[in-house]
């Protein structure tokens, strides 16, 4: 049975523009490979952190949504700790409740980008 996961990660601050879509895309490949289907993709951008991390201040954040078996989170999270780029990342599974806000959540921007 496939469950409905929400991951978060937080790249390195010193990447570009294009290593940091580049890191993004290897972990959507890997997802894919491994049987998931990615729903939705949001690149929050570069933030301020709440705390330094590896005495960085700032990170680009990333959300990927995705259907997927269980097996293929271990897999992930151990290319998320393999990866010098990522400083935090975390990963849940959604319950029903939790699943349908985030695609209400997806309707809205969706309809914000529409009308912009």
């Amino acid at each position: 049975m496939l469950n409905h996961y929400e991951t978060v990660f937080i790249l390195t601050p010193v990447l570009s523009d294009v290593q940091m879509k580049e890191a993004v895309e290897k972990f959507k490949v890997l997802l894919v490979e491994n049987g998931s289907t990615i729903t939705n993709e949001e690149n929050w951008g570069l933030r301020k952190l709440a705390y330094p991390i590896q005495k960085k201040s700032t990170g680009f954040y990333s959300l990927l949504q995705f259907d997927g078996d269980a097996s293929v989170i271990a897999k992930l999270e151990t290319q998320f700790r393999r990866d010098e780029r990522v400083l935090r990342f975390l990963t849940f599974r959604l319950d029903k409740y939790a699943y349908e806000y985030a695609e209400k959540r997806k309707g809205v921007k969706s309809k914000e980008v529409k009308e912009n």
